[in-house]
């Protein structure tokens, strides 16, 4: 067998591979050359009705492999589609791709192509959120410990450190949204973007040559045209797509970390299938493996966006062909690598284990250092120095850190009370004040503001344009 993408086999899910898939991509091309004859023929142009009724019957119907023999033999993709096409509707033969270069067809289905990917990512966001969301709302009031450095700080309930997820995710649904609203159509340009066959055929109407541009772009569902191009659209735009793809990269990315290290705590674990293999040596374990595969086609995506700058800076003038056989492979593998993560990322989320028996074990071994703050606030209101009380929480503190190793019990609360400096301000935290719901400040009102405010907003937008489905848990090969 010869070579096949792991993307295709493995992670990516069968709606993104249709879309990037060659029928696909023929088929636009062959609406493309339809809307072109059609807007020609209604500004004047002398096509008969005959021949956009054959083409209108051979929208997605290209014989692939007719093609690439014509291919072999013409050595250029496009004109081999021409021919073909032109054998399928004979009547059309005369005028498809009339005054249009090749980039007319490869350019706007790209186009066409990646607004269609973002439409479909957004789906697949909402659908992380979606799966968060119940479990933020869930654990809202779960005391958890928070982390500094991956040191224990204070402490934050789960709910709450699950919308810092979410936040990142509707980030991403934001610059998506904006990609999309800002999107243009690379239209009807011409050979090096002047329209200079357009206006001859005519007859020197620059008003019946702008309409063609516009009418085009209507025809294929864009507002928007690119007013000026060379031979293509200026690649920047790509690099501006892939930065928001890597941007789904680097949320995913940082929710499957954040989860690869809780799930060594032992305090949420990712789904884990009841035959599923940890290890083909160690049957005991169970790897947080869908996270590392996150983690995985995020660096390879965050990588691609760079891909994509570097062609954007190394376009020569109106066109240069050097970015044709690396854009064939970055795009639609940036689309199918997002896709793929955030098939997992849903996965994931919507199967978390949380272990609150371990949390709560963890919160109270760090419990007694956690409530020092609250002595020191009490301390300083007291009339103490704020500074030396402070030193006086660091010593004790290592000490009781050091004296743990050995075995011994946590008595810092109890040291403090005893030292001078807390005794004779006659402050204290008694034992029944070691609730660790008090600690957690605002985070379970965080996570309802967050629910009820936040989040809605931005998932009613995704759903006026994601298409149907998008937005369903996918199935995922482990």
């Amino acid at each position: 067998m010869t070579y096949t993408s792991p993307l295709s086999t493995r992670y990516a899910s069968p709606a993104m591979q249709a879309l990037w898939g060659e029928r696909r991509r023929i088929g636009l091309w062959r609406r493309l050359w339809l809307a072109l004859l059609e807007a020609e023929q209604e500004l004047g142009l002398d096509i008969p009705d005959r021949a956009l009724a054959e083409l209108r019957d051979h929208l997605d119907d290209a014989d692939l492999d007719r093609a690439a023999e014509h291919e072999k033999r013409l050595r250029h993709d496009v004109m081999a589609h021409v021919h073909h096409l032109g054998e399928q509707a004979p009547a059309a033969r005369p005028f498809i791709h009339l005054g249009a270069t090749s980039a007319y067809v490869t350019d706007n289905t790209d186009l066409l192509l990646m607004r269609e990917g973002l439409q479909l990512l957004l789906g697949r966001i909402a659908a992380v959120v979606v799966a968060l969301s119940k479990l933020a709302r869930r654990y809202r009031e779960l005391p958890c410990l928070a982390y500094t450095h991956f040191q224990p700080a204070q402490l934050t309930t789960v709910g709450k450190r699950v919308t810092l997820w979410m936040q990142e995710f509707l980030l991403d649904a934001e610059e998506l949204l904006h990609r999309l609203d800002t999107l243009q159509f690379r239209g009807v340009k011409g050979t090096t973007g002047t329209q200079a066959s357009f206006l001859d055929l005519f007859d020197g109407a620059h008003e019946k040559v702008r309409e063609l541009d516009a009418r085009v772009a209507r025809k294929m569902g864009f507002a928007k045209v690119f007013p000026v191009t060379g031979q293509t659209y200026t690649r920047k735009l790509d690099a501006q797509v892939l930065a928001a793809l890597s941007g789904i990269a680097a949320s995913s990315a940082k929710f499957a970390t954040d989860l690869r290290l809780l799930q060594h705590e032992g305090e949420m674990l990712e789904p884990f299938e009841s035959a599923q293999v940890g290890s083909s040596a160690m049957a005991y374990k169970r790897n947080p493996m869908r996270a590392e595969r996150i983690t995985s086609l995020a660096r390879f995506v965050i990588e691609l966006e760079g891909n994509a700058w570097h062609t954007a800076a190394a376009q020569w003038l109106e066109r240069t062909l050097d970015d044709s056989a690396n854009r064939r492979l970055v795009i639609p593998e940036a689309f199918l690598a997002s896709d793929a993560i955030l098939v997992l990322a849903t996965n994931v989320a919507a199967g978390l284990e949380v272990r609150e028996a371990v949390i709560a074990r963890h919160v109270a071994v760090q419990l007694p250092f956690l409530a020092t703050e609250r002595l020191l606030m009490r301390g300083v209101k007291a009339g103490g120095d704020r500074q030396r009380l402070h030193e006086v929480i660091r010593t004790h503190s290592l000490a009781v850190a050091q004296a743990a190793e050995r075995g011994v019990e946590n008595d810092l609360l109890d040291r403090l009370a005893r030292d001078p400096a807390f005794h004779a301000l006659k402050v204290a935290v008694r034992a029944e004040e070691l609730d660790p719901a008090g600690y957690v400040g605002r985070a379970p009102r965080q996570v309802d503001e967050f629910l009820e405010q936040v989040v809605p907003p931005v998932l009613q937008r995704i759903e006026a344009v994601a298409p149907p489905g998008a937005a369903a848990p996918a199935e995922v090969t482990v």
